[in-house]
């Protein structure tokens, strides 16, 4: 088959791979419809992720049809049509049981990007996200082979179009999680840091859960107006202005309910955290995290969709417990919220394809990385089918 292969930074590449195969029971094997590439697999691109290999198989949004399933598999058939969450999750262990999806104790025999040694478990797998999260090959291939298919797929009607519930595999539950880690409801006010897809869609769940007023913080004007336009936010250009300052202003000097970093550790920094950055002094941008310190009133909540690693300087905790703030973040539990973002979708209350602005097949997607990743043809999200 063909997939999208790691060869180095700034070097993927479509190969002809071996075909997977059933490796467990409950195994599924499916043939890929549509996949995407997310705004966290441009850290994997930039060579940003540790424990990636050559010729390792990318992508972790992707839906497709049952080809093949094993003997165990009790709840999909060949030719179901499903979504697949990117966490891999056995369903069965003390933090599946608790619905923590994502920190899944049986799938990964690594210790993802933790730091601390004293003696961590492990949190869940995901798929095309290097050995520290299982080096389970990803969905930007022809074929995929899914681990716990009892756990994680969920079947789709034909009713609805591939683009249409797609994001259920990744952006979406986790702009969702993000929304309900910041504690939105009817009248809230929310600071998003990044329009990217995740950011977007954490605008859309929003607004859909009743926010009064959205803050969208970029540098790239065609981002904000298109979330100007679609979601009704408040657009903020970093490059222009301080974020902060221009929030304050507009809550009568007090800040947010809440903010919602959907940028992660590859925030735009200062000069000196670049460079420490590049030195391996430093492991993250804490620009981001300190903006929405700064952003949130007292007693509101910081959450963090946006991927971390490492360590960071300049964290501003005294800030954060003056003003009695509560920090929520982490891997999406997708699994817990599949069934009623389907049911959102169905209703016409959430339309994540809005965000779609690239389609192209497969055998492109190196050329579709470096528009994504340079921000050419004021591409906001890429959907490929083989």
């Amino acid at each position: 088959m063909h997939a999208l292969t790691y060869h180095g930074s700034y070097d993927v590449r479509v190969d002809t791979v071996p075909d997977p195969i059933l490796q467990e029971p409950d195994d599924v094997v499916l043939k890929i419809t549509a996949t995407a590439i997310c705004g966290s697999d441009l850290h994997l691109y930039r060579g940003k992720m540790p424990e990636l290999k050559d010729g390792d198989i990318l992508g972790h949004e992707f839906m497709g049809v049952v080809v093949d399933a094993g003997s165990e598999v009790t709840v999909l058939q060949k030719g179901d049509r499903v979504v697949v969450p990117f966490v891999i999750a056995c369903g069965e262990c003390f933090f599946c049981e608790k619905q923590l999806f994502s920190a899944c104790e049986t799938t990964n025999p690594d210790r993802g990007a933790i730091m601390n040694k004293k003696n961590v478990r492990s949190g869940a797998a995901l798929f095309g996200y290097t050995h520290l999260y299982g080096g389970v090959p990803g969905g930007q291939a022809e074929y995929v082979r899914v681990p716990k298919a009892n756990v994680g797929p969920i079947k789709v009607p034909q009713t609805l179009a591939d683009e249409q519930v797609l994001f259920l595999s990744d952006i979406l539950p986790t702009g969702y999680q993000a929304v309900l880690n910041a504690g939105i409801g009817p009248g809230s006010s929310v600071a998003i840091f990044g329009a990217g897809p995740v950011g977007l869609m954490a605008a859309a769940c929003a607004r859909m859960l009743g926010a009064e007023k959205i803050f969208m913080i970029d540098h790239h004007p065609y981002r904000l107006e298109f979330a100007r336009e679609t979601y009704g936010i408040f657009p903020i250009n970093f490059d222009e202005v301080d974020p902060a300052e221009v929030i304050i202003d507009n809550t009568s000097f007090r800040g947010v309910d809440a903010a919602i970093d959907a940028i992660g550790f590859e925030a735009k920094g200062s000069a000196l955290e670049t460079v420490m950055t590049n030195l391996k002094l430093e492991g993250s941008s804490g620009v981001a995290l300190r903006q929405c310190i700064a952003a949130v009133r007292r007693g509101g909540t910081v959450s963090v969709p946006g991927v971390y690693a490492g360590f960071i300087h300049g964290f501003l905790f005294g800030d954060a417990f003056e003003k009695g703030l509560i920090f929520k973040m982490g891997q999406t539990h997708v699994q817990r919220f599949l069934p009623e973002l389907l049911d959102h979708i169905e209703s016409g209350k959430l339309h994540p394809d809005a965000i779609i602005s690239h389609r192209m097949p497969l055998a492109q997607a190196a050329a579709a990385y470096k528009i994504f990743d340079k921000k050419e043809d004021d591409c906001r999200k890429v959907v490929l089918t083989p």
